[in-house]
């Protein structure tokens, strides 16, 4: 990812929020049936390894878990609010016109190899995990179990876990940083001010107090 020093993003804990904030993420690799992305739903633990593991499962039927078995090197693709650049926003351009629009974005990128895993209780604890982190909240979450367990286990049967540790990790925060002060506060106030909950979120990330 190209990522200029202005933009670039170090801190662990943050990178770690906006994995755990994205949801979906992109899963993509290289291999013997060539350039393959895969969007899954994914765990993170943060004290497994250096930079943390990633968790999640593929359809059986999707042959892209053969190539990361295979040992190739995965890309994860985490996406953050993004959000178009008015230029109008730009106290500059009242003053000299050299403004062209932009798009700021937030996203983190990971690499690793993944081990790949089809034992039924592993697998059983990973989609528990997963239901529960996505139902936490609901008025009446749903649980693996209150589905019957030969049902469970016909759906685990088609599956494939994989657990990939983080060998590298990189986030590119793009807020305008590389612009002067009062040309950030005119995004962030353009963004603030959108009827797009995106733009909002965008803005929030924009905040100097953050």
């Amino acid at each position: 990812m190209y990522c200029p020093a202005a933009f670039r993003q170090d801190d662990l804990p943050s990178l770690h929020a906006q994995i755990h904030a994205s949801g979906l993420a992109i899963v993509t690799s290289s291999g013997a049936q060539g350039l393959q992305a895969s969007h899954l739903p994914l765990l993170l633990e943060p004290g497994e390894g250096e930079f943390g593991t990633l968790y999640g499962h593929f359809a059986r039927a999707n042959g892209h878990w053969r190539d990361l078995a295979a040992g190739a090197e995965a890309l994860v693709v985490f996406s953050g609010a993004d959000a178009y650049v008015h230029p109008g926003w730009y106290p500059a351009k009242a003053e000299h016109g050299k403004v062209v629009p932009t798009w700021n974005y937030i996203a983190v990128h990971a690499w690793g190899q993944a081990e790949v895993f089809d034992e039924p209780e592993r697998l059983l604890k990973l989609v528990s995990r997963l239901s529960e982190r996505h139902e936490q909240g609901r008025p009446q979450p749903w649980a693996v179990s209150d589905a019957p367990r030969d049902y469970i286990d016909s759906m685990l049967r088609a599956i494939v876990g994989f657990a990939l540790p983080i060998r590298r990790l990189e986030g590119k925060w793009k807020l305008s940083q590389n612009r002067s002060s009062n040309d950030q506060a005119g995004v962030r106030a353009g963004l603030a001010t959108s009827a797009s909950p995106r733009d909002q979120e965008l803005a929030a990330h924009m905040n100097p107090t953050d």
